[in-house]
């Protein structure tokens, strides 16, 4: 074996927490998955290190709410989906107030601060609907942050209301819209977004409201749901785009990554296991250093892996998802009780805090 120095010096310059490129990111991805999860871990502490008064390597965080799809209707047909209905099939819905009521209630019981909340690309439903549920949800629940709406529903709004981004982001605000779900990101790369969701919203489209969301003031989130179509360079690009806009814009709270879900789906493609989503993840963590949050995936890849996931650059287990309907259509169904969390926090030696969407500790 030749000893390459420029390995060591590439090495050398992760540990020092400074920037890497796309090609450095390719000669990591085929690092020993321990060796790649070192460097993320070392990049987790480098990141958190100021974080909760210096306390930040200490702690990992979780958050209680209940994923809400206020509808099943949706026109894109995206193949790697197994949650869409069209209008006439009988197990179609749209939510009703005394039902969102209901899902809140529950979700206050059991501590829960925040309903994430998003649903299909309904062509019907009007843009005073939407206003009407964010106004009756603040009124009644003005506690439970609504983190709503991922961009490609927000491009699907600006053609069915055919107004500007900015207004119907801003008006979604004053009715009650507190942050914005990374949701449909899959992967920044148009190649791979017209093979697996062709009428979907498309890379420059999901960053622009993105864009616009930072600056209003709103904070997301970041997401990559890879393993099916696109190559380890696809994510690095996808991994590029979001650390460009994160430069320009500084509204992301965290990136998450998950592994593509076959069963009861379109898209014909192997999936791909735990060690690939460790290693996925490590990267990401290490190529967004302008990121201080990384979230486990415990709900594709399960409690065990969701908790390796932690020494590889996660500092968060993400939602107990009290409730969980787009990933348990794909044939993957796993559970999480506030328990079980600080259960799996601790058996590494960390303190176990549930936060709010902005990172925030609660009580």
């Amino acid at each position: 074996m030749i000893y390459d120095a420029s390995l060591d010096d590439l090495l050398q310059k992760v540990w020092d927490g400074k920037r890497i490129s796309p090609a450095e990111a390719r000669r990591l991805y085929s690092l020993p998955l321990e060796e790649l999860g070192a460097l993320a871990d070392r990049r987790r502490q480098l990141a958190k290190a100021k974080d909760f008064d210096g306390r930040g390597n200490d702690i990992v965080t979780y958050i209680v709410d209940r994923n809400v799809n206020y509808t099943n209707v949706c026109n894109v047909y995206c193949k790697f989906c197994a949650f869409y209905r069209v209008e006439k099939d009988a197990d179609a819905y749209v939510i009703t107030l005394a039902e969102m009521d209901k899902k809140i209630e529950e979700t206050v019981a059991l501590g829960g601060t925040q309903i994430l909340m998003q649903g299909g690309h309904h062509p019907k439903l009007t843009k005073q609907w939407y206003l009407d549920l964010l106004s009756h949800i603040k009124a009644k629940w003005p506690q439970v942050n609504v983190h709503g709406f991922s961009p490609s529903e927000f491009i699907h709004f600006r053609e069915v209301f055919n107004e500007p981004l900015e207004t119907i982001i801003g008006d979604f605000v004053k009715a009650g819209l507190g942050s914005i779900p990374g949701g449909g990101g899959e992967i920044l790369v148009d190649r791979v977004r017209q093979r697996i969701s062709p009428l979907k919203a498309m890379s420059d489209d999901w960053l622009e409201v993105m864009d616009v969301a930072h600056r209003l003031g709103l904070r997301s989130s970041a997401t990559m749901m890879f393993g099916h179509v696109e190559t380890i360079e696809d994510r690095i690009e996808h991994l590029e785009r979001l650390r460009a806009q994160q430069d320009k814009s500084k509204g992301f709270t965290a990136f998450i990554g998950w592994t593509f879900q076959a069963e009861h789906t379109h898209l014909k493609a192997p999936t791909v296991g735990a060690h690939e989503y460790l290693r996925t993840q490590a990267l990401g963590r290490i190529y967004l250093d302008n990121f201080t949050n990384v979230q486990s995936s415990w709900v594709t890849q399960g409690q065990e892996i969701g908790q390796v996931a932690l020494k590889y650059g996660a500092n968060d287990l993400g939602s107990i998802m009290i409730e969980e309907n787009v990933v348990s259509q794909a044939g993957t169904t796993f559970r999480m009780t506030v328990a079980d969390m600080q259960r799996l926090i601790r058996e590494l030696g960390y303190e176990p805090r549930q936060r709010d969407n902005w990172y925030r500790l609660v009580g």
